[in-house]
């Protein structure tokens, strides 16, 4: 397995990808390019700091879109462990399975945990361009709420949030 590259830089092209959003279709980041994308790297499904962050995300889907946003969740659990997760939490953004070959867009993005086996909890804001405008990695244990993904979502150029 490839080592982890280090996290992109605020103002570098953030790397595309394509995962699985259910076990039979794929989601690429330069499908997204036109609107500004929050990644949400997270360690695994069904665990109770994880379930929160992203029912939180959950609930704030208006406030995203009000910046033309789209929020993806990212984890090495598999598509059908997030298909349930989706459905128990009432989840309405994908979750990307980072599962084979295992946490290698987590790896691209730096934020791979080598020794558990699972991504670290962090935040991306890519503007419509394709470029990282912000980036947040959490302690594992500690939800890092949705505040800095709004005001990095706020700071973006008009013309990179505001195409409908």
């Amino acid at each position: 397995m490839p080592e982890a590259a280090s996290m992109p830089a605020i103002g570098e092209q953030a790397p595309d990808f394509t995962l699985h959003s259910t076990p039979d279709q794929t989601l690429s980041l330069s499908q997204l390019r036109g609107h500004p994308v929050v990644l949400a790297f997270y360690p695994a499904d069904w665990s109770p700091v994880c379930g929160d962050q992203m029912s939180l995300y959950n609930e704030l889907l208006a406030e995203f879109r009000h910046f033309h946003a789209t929020v993806i969740g990212i984890s090495v659990d598999g598509a059908w462990c997030h298909a349930a997760f989706a459905l128990d939490r009432k989840l309405h953004f994908p979750l990307l399975a980072d599962f084979e070959p295992k946490g290698a867009v987590s790896r691209l993005y730096g934020v791979y945990q080598s020794p558990e086996g699972i991504s670290e909890r962090a935040l991306f804001v890519i503007d419509a361009e394709g470029i990282v405008r912000w980036s947040y990695v959490s302690p594992s244990g500690i939800n890092p709420g949705a505040d800095g993904i709004l005001e990095a979502l706020e700071k973006l150029p008009t013309s990179a949030g505001a195409k409908a």
